[in-house]
């Protein structure tokens, strides 16, 4: 397991495979990590679906809205919802969408992010500038690349649970 620097800023997901932890970058993108963070100590993001996983890209999750519980999953739902919470303005920085990186999920409005994020599986820089960096995975990586691959997945793997270190 990594060494966990600063535990409020991190965060330990759980995924069938192994325990994954993400650094939050509270110094580059302040709003999307204390969001992560909120939505995390309230549970919303336990059992959310990744509905959106594709191969060399990225692994999608975190609508909070569509994907919460089992009974209430539908793929032709999931992804197009969010929290209750207000959408968050773009927080955009020089830090590259490198293998690994977190990056927040929107619309086509810059200014639409609120609970759904990505985690690349590649460099995939052609996203630099358009979509808020603001975490990176610090540990277990190997799990993330095992997510089942889908748009959405015939079936989903899910966050099992997502805590923030310091709660742990």
């Amino acid at each position: 397991m990594a060494d966990i620097k600063d535990p409020e800023n991190t965060i330990v997901l759980a995924l069938n495979d192994g325990e994954v932890l993400i650094e939050l970058l509270a110094d580059v993108a302040p709003k999307h990590a204390e969001r992560m963070k909120v939505l995390a100590r309230a549970g919303a993001y336990d059992n959310v679906a990744f509905h959106r996983v594709i191969e060399g890209f990225m692994a999608q999750t975190g609508d909070v809205e569509h994907a919460n519980m089992e009974k209430d999953y539908n793929p032709r739902r999931a992804g197009t919802g969010s929290s209750d919470l207000p959408d968050l303005p773009a927080e955009f920085s020089k830090l590259p969408h490198d293998r690994g990186t977190l990056g927040a999920a929107r619309s086509a409005n810059p200014n639409s992010a609120n609970s759904q994020f990505f985690i690349n599986f590649s460099d995939n820089h052609f996203l630099n500038g358009q979509y808020t960096v603001y975490g990176r995975v610090i540990s277990g990586m190997e799990h993330v690349d095992k997510i089942a691959r889908g748009e959405p997945p015939a079936n989903p793997d899910r966050m099992i649970s997502v805590k923030v270190a310091s709660d742990v």
